[in-house]
């Protein structure tokens, strides 16, 4: 979401860096270009206004002046006043007697729905009973669209056709949570083309009847400003508590990430980064802000690791790698759970100082790459897998023949395979004890 405004930042960043000492006139040009920088991805004029007056103080001020490193001191203020601008990181309030009420609102096309279902699979893995409420009359797919996704994650759905009135389906639902001891209730309210007071008043009748522990926006980010107009509506007649943004894969400019929470007050609390089920994340402002500035997000790699990767294979892996063992077959395991975790493009952009490979990286070349590389492994025996070396002439004529290849690709990934395993011992060694450890 963010790649136009990372690079623009980036290369602001590279042109202080190569001046030794910076004077007042080189900060303020380079927050001229920020400016530039952040109108151009959509950001609250106001928003952009505010915050590099913040950074403006900082860094013309005795902090930089003195720093042996005035560029890393500038780049390091952006971060955290970047940070303060996203605001404190913030979690669903489910404290007090359950069922916890939770209710979704938005307008249509902003993805309510899916989110409602995303949302009732991550309370569900956090040891909270789901149940979700098909409050969207007004659109008839709505109902069977959450009926549909209810059934997929075996979450119960409360519904009552098209005719029957939101406000009274939600207290309806309410009743059956208490009864059926559900301890979370999610609303998935009507969505509108626009804001409108009839559209309102309902929401405020579902309000009263519901008392709502949580009342989130659910926004599309590629909306932009418009994003901020609509949180302002909500917020004034419903009084919005968190915001879930969708769409944040996509190629939205970002603006409303960082203009949203500024103008209202209201924390973000989820980002939506994909179509599936489980793609539905906790937001964190400081790890956003140092995906914005180039500077990676490992802790967020690490989690989608550790969700999707299997553990116990990861281990028997890291145990062989330390025994100096580790072979093609242990390899096309790991390749295989290494694409559990999306595009390389987007890891890359975690690590810190490979987001711009990442960058020129194509998804669709890698993933090309890794096919062909899963292939030419697979058409080789077990054998041949844990002992390489065995492949002569024939046996490789063989393999390139059953991937679809030829023989000097087979050739070009067993030169690659036999330059990690020399890496591999030696962090086998002790040299990566701390890499290693991450496995244990």
């Amino acid at each position: 979401m963010f790649d136009a405004l990372t690079e623009k930042l980036q290369q602001i960043f590279d042109r202080l860096a190569s001046r030794g000492k910076l004077s007042e006139a080189d900060v303020d040009a380079a927050l001229r270009e920020v400016r530039l920088a952040l109108l151009e991805a959509d950001v609250n004029f106001k928003v952009v206004k505010e915050f590099l007056a913040r950074v403006r103080e900082r860094a013309v001020g005795a902090e930089v002046a003195r720093s042996l490193t005035p560029a890393q001191q500038v780049i390091k203020i952006v971060h955290e006043e970047l940070i303060k601008t996203l605001g404190e990181p913030a979690r669903l309030n489910l404290s007090g007697q359950p069922p916890h009420v939770i209710m979704l609102v938005g307008l249509q096309g902003s993805g309510k729905t899916t989110t409602a279902a995303k949302l009732a699979l991550q309370l569900r893995k956090n040891g909270q009973r789901p149940l979700l409420v098909a409050a969207d009359t007004y659109r008839p797919a709505a109902v069977t669209q959450l009926e549909v996704l209810g059934k997929q994650l075996d979450i119960p759905v409360h519904s009552e056709g098209t005719r029957v009135p939101p406000p009274v389906i939600c207290a309806n639902a309410l009743r059956r949570a208490r009864e059926a001891a559900y301890s979370v209730v999610i609303l998935d309210t009507a969505g509108r083309m626009q804001i409108n007071d009839e559209m309102m008043a309902e929401l405020e009748e579902v309000k009263a009847k519901t008392h709502p522990r949580e009342i989130l926006l659910v926004a599309d980010a590629m909306t932009g400003q418009d994003a901020v107009r609509v949180a302002e509506g909500f917020h004034q007649r419903v009084g919005l508590t968190g915001l879930i943004l969708t769409k944040v894969d996509g190629d939205a400019r970002g603006g409303a990430a960082i203009s949203m929470r500024a103008v209202t007050g209201v924390p973000i609390k989820y980002l939506g980064v994909g179509e599936k089920m489980d793609a539905l994340e906790p937001f964190h402002p400081d790890r956003l802000a140092s995906r914005i500035l180039g500077m990676g997000d490992i802790l967020s790699l690490i989690e989608k690791a550790e969700g999707a990767m299997d553990q116990r294979q990861a281990l028997l892996a890291a145990q062989r790698l330390q025994k100096g063992q580790f072979d093609l077959d242990d390899f096309l395991k790991q390749l295989r759970e290494i694409r559990k975790l999306g595009p390389l493009s987007q890891l890359l952009e975690m690590v810190p100082g490979l987001s711009r490979l990442g960058k020129e990286v194509s998804p669709e070349v890698t993933d090309k790459q890794f096919k062909m590389i899963e292939a030419i492994i697979s058409s080789m025996t077990l054998e041949e897998r844990r002992h390489p070396e065995i492949l002569n002439a024939s046996r490789k004529r063989r393999i390139a023949r059953g991937s679809g290849t030829d023989v000097q690709a087979v050739n070009s990934l067993l030169i690659q395979f036999r330059q990690m395993q020399r890496m591999m011992k030696e962090l086998g060694r002790g040299r990566g004890r701390g890499l290693l450890s991450m496995f244990r």
